[in-house]
Parts: structure tokens; sequence; C-alpha cells
């Protein structure tokens, strides 16, 4: 430990400082990670709950999935006054 003679020269103290600064950084930073993995709070986001029937419908028409006429038929069905089917 002292093999220098009990006298420590400028280069090192600024390696035992750097290696103590080094040391917390380490333990700190191993003390956030464990936190975070047993709290849970590092989990993914949830996905966006699904959207209504007519958002989903308008997102089809844009990506042109879907066209105009197709559109506006589905989307007077899911408003409630468009065309029946009856059973024969």
């Amino acid at each position: 430990m002292y093999w220098n003679g009990h006298n420590m020269n400028g280069w090192g103290w600024f390696t035992m400082s750097f290696g103590t600064v080094l040391l917390w950084a380490l333990l700190i930073t191993v003390g956030v990670l464990l936190y975070r993995s047993l709290n849970g709070t590092s989990k993914t986001p949830q996905p966006p709950p699904p959207s209504s029937a007519e958002q989903l419908l308008a997102e089809r028409f844009a990506r042109g999935e879907i066209d105009e006429e197709q559109y506006r038929r589905s989307l007077a069905v899911l408003r409630g006054n468009g065309p029946t089917l009856t059973k024969h």
C-alpha cells in the first residue's frame, strides 16, 4: 500500500481520486439498474388502445386499402343508416 515511502506525488493523488469517483459511479449505476429492474419502471410502453370502427375505416381508406364507394357504404352501415342485409 505504501510502496513509495508515504510520499504520494500529483499523479498518485489524481489516480486515487479518479479511481474513487469511478468506483462511486459504478456503485450508483448498479444501484439504479437494480432498483429499476426490481420496481419494473423500465417496462416497454403499452400499445395504444384500439381505435373506434370509424377511425379504423378511415385509416384503411387513407392507406388505399378500400375505395371511396366501399368507404361510404361501410361508414353508412356503421352509423346505422345504411343498407341492411336480409335473409331470403
